[in-house]
């Protein structure tokens, strides 16, 4: 009897399609944080993260190798600089990440409240710890991301209780 093994299909496309689409996010990200820096009242979905953000998906036609995307990065180029909005930002979209409004191409949403009310937790310790020295955009935005993303975690916790 001849006995066939089964052959290993290695798909390395996901991984350009990942480096890409970190790329492309960085670079939106660095965007945002400039613009936010620049308006006041800045919410959730202004800042382009949220139920009514983009989706995650990479745009036709993205043609950056994961080599050019490294020499950017080792230079510094396309990494927004560190601010505070840039700080707000990142937490706010792992918060919306744990609610399952933002989620991976191809992926179904994930939602971990227990990790989504300790992201809003820590947003909350910010705004303790930063009482009385942000200027009034600042204030503003991390208000705003705290209001919108609480009220969103009690939304998404209402349809499991």
């Amino acid at each position: 009897m001849s006995e066939e093994k089964p052959s290993l299909h290695v798909d390395t496309d996901w991984k350009r399609q990942a480096q890409e689409e970190k790329r492309r996010l960085a670079e939106e990200e660095a965007r945002k944080a400039k613009e936010s820096i620049g308006t006041s009242g800045a919410s959730a979905a202004s800042l382009g993260v949220g139920p009514a953000a983009p989706s995650a998906a990479a745009p036709a036609g993205a043609g950056a190798t994961a080599a050019a995307t490294a020499g950017r990065r080792g230079r510094g180029e396309g990494v927004p600089p560190a601010s505070f909005a840039v700080l707000v930002q990142s937490l706010l979209t792992q918060i919306l990440f744990y609610l399952g409004d933002l989620t991976a191409r191809g992926n179904e949403p994930q939602i971990n409240l227990d990790m989504a009310k300790h992201q809003i937790d820590i947003l909350g310790i910010l705004e303790e710890k930063t009482r009385g020295n942000l200027s009034d955009d600042e204030k503003k935005l991390l208000d705003t991301a705290l209001y919108e993303t609480r009220m969103r975690y009690v939304s998404v916790a209402s349809q499991f209780t």
